[in-house]
């Protein structure tokens, strides 16, 4: 397990797939990750590559070959190296070198750097492209923040408040057997109260949101994720069919991707939201959560 901290925050990652599993306020004592309990959802914060979500019949053609790959791909589950580390910051670091061609064509390097600064941990992503080919990914955050915060309040005391991108139509999606549909543009979407049924049918899906506020009404703790010209965001959490409730955690997800469309080719390379990275680039990414 890695620590950074500062005077603010004491962060816990794992070499498994640089993932922050604990994020403790030192200044208001209070742990803002989801526990990571199996019972619910055994991850905190997994970084989703190649894929975001499912994808239709979990397999995907590029090139004529099919390949097959199970959701949200296959980072979250490697060792990263750790590159570099001081106490405010760490970078991690994973290259592929044609260990998983046989689920993926393309060999790659990611970096994943996180920073504090004062009550903000910032993310930075780097995906570098080792081939002498084109090459197609998706990558995205799917950090799990603890709801309620505190023992005597309820799940329904929190909302989600949204900032949308300027000069640009959000626009909501639905899932349908973890595949997308496009329900159109989400008109004057500000805020969302927590709910149990919110997530009965899976996750809440739009475009073109820059920042997402998870705020309890009962005081100003809560965190901020931060995250500006990401194309989608996914908000979720794990619901019981049995006794109709959410789990006690709510994801928000910062995505460059997202699940198959219910009319897709099946083509990687045609795939809805999916990015193209040419020989020898890197692209590069940043968002952030602010823990008040």
């Amino acid at each position: 397990m890695i620590v950074i901290e500062n005077d603010w925050l004491l962060v816990e990652i794992t070499h498994q797939g640089a993932e922050v599993r604990k994020v403790k306020h030192k200044k208001n004592g209070l742990d803002y990750m989801w526990t990571g309990d199996k019972a619910y959802w055994g991850r905190v914060s997994p970084v989703l590559f190649p894929i975001v979500g499912r994808l239709k019949e979990d397999r995907y053609q590029i090139d004529g070959r099919t390949y097959e790959m199970p959701q949200h791909g296959f980072l979250r589950d490697v060792e990263f190296e750790v590159e570099e580390q001081t106490t405010t910051g760490v970078s991690f670091s994973f290259t592929s070198g044609g260990r998983y061609l046989h689920v993926y064509p393309y060999d790659f390097k990611a970096i994943i750097r996180y920073e504090l600064n004062e009550d903000t941990l910032a993310v930075r992503w780097e995906i570098v492209n080792e081939n002498k080919k084109e090459m197609y990914f998706s990558i995205g955050a799917h950090p799990a923040f603890k709801v309620p915060l505190f023992e005597n309040e309820a799940i329904e005391d929190y909302n989600l408040y949204f900032t949308p991108a300027p000069d640009k139509n959000v626009i909501e999606y639905e899932l349908k057997d973890s595949l997308i549909y496009e329900k159109g543009k989400a008109n004057n979407l500000s805020s969302i109260q927590l709910k149990d049924s919110l997530f009965a049918h899976d996750a809440l899906v739009f475009s073109h949101i820059d920042q997402v506020k998870l705020e309890s009404k009962n005081s100003e703790h809560g965190v901020v994720v931060s995250f500006e010209g990401f194309p989608f965001v996914g908000i979720w959490s794990k619901y019981s069919d049995t006794d109709g409730e959410m789990a006690p955690f709510v994801c928000i997800e910062p995505w460059y991707g997202i699940a198959d469309t219910f009319d897709t080719t099946g083509n990687f390379k045609e795939k809805y939201g999916i990015n193209n990275l040419k020989p020898r680039e890197t692209f590069r990414a940043k968002h952030s959560m602010q823990f008040k």
